[in-house]
């Protein structure tokens, strides 16, 4: 219950920044009429992971759009010993990408409705794709 409160809280006063449940950014996002990324990543051995995350999804501009736009939620499969996660978060990203991710794309960049319907996909990291192109794709959306 006290990681579920704190999780909360972050969500609440840390707009733009990554959780790790789509259950709450679900809640946040029907709360606040918000959008939802889900964001596939292996954020320790996949090159263009790493690229995607660095040049676009933490760039300012997004995390600034994403402030009153989006819930943000990263799904991340690991796999150096030091980086793991817990078998809990673990096994709920499993889950989550059984469901939104079931051919294990990497990276995988999904647009949600607060309901959790997938609106829109980006496979990989595409070689035209920044920070404003998705953007304005995300705002045809609302």
């Amino acid at each position: 219950m006290k990681i579920l409160l704190l999780k909360l809280w972050i969500l609440w006063f840390l707009p733009g920044t990554w959780g790790d449940n789509l259950e709450i950014a679900k809640d946040d996002a029907q709360k606040n009429h918000k959008l939802i990324i889900l964001y596939f990543s292996g954020s320790d051995w996949c090159g263009p992971c790493i690229k995607l995350k660095q040049e676009v999804l933490e760039s300012e501009n997004f995390q600034e759009f994403a402030k009153d736009h989006l819930s943000l939620v990263r799904a991340d499969f690991p796999r150096m010993k030091k980086n793991q996660l817990s078998k809990l978060q673990t096994e709920y990203n499993e889950k989550l990408a059984e469901k939104y991710n079931p051919s294990g794309k990497f990276p995988l960049t999904v647009l949600l409705s607060p309901e959790g319907k997938i609106l829109k996909e980006w496979d990989g990291y595409p070689k035209n794709m920044n920070t404003e192109l998705l953007i304005n794709q995300i705002k045809g959306y609302f």
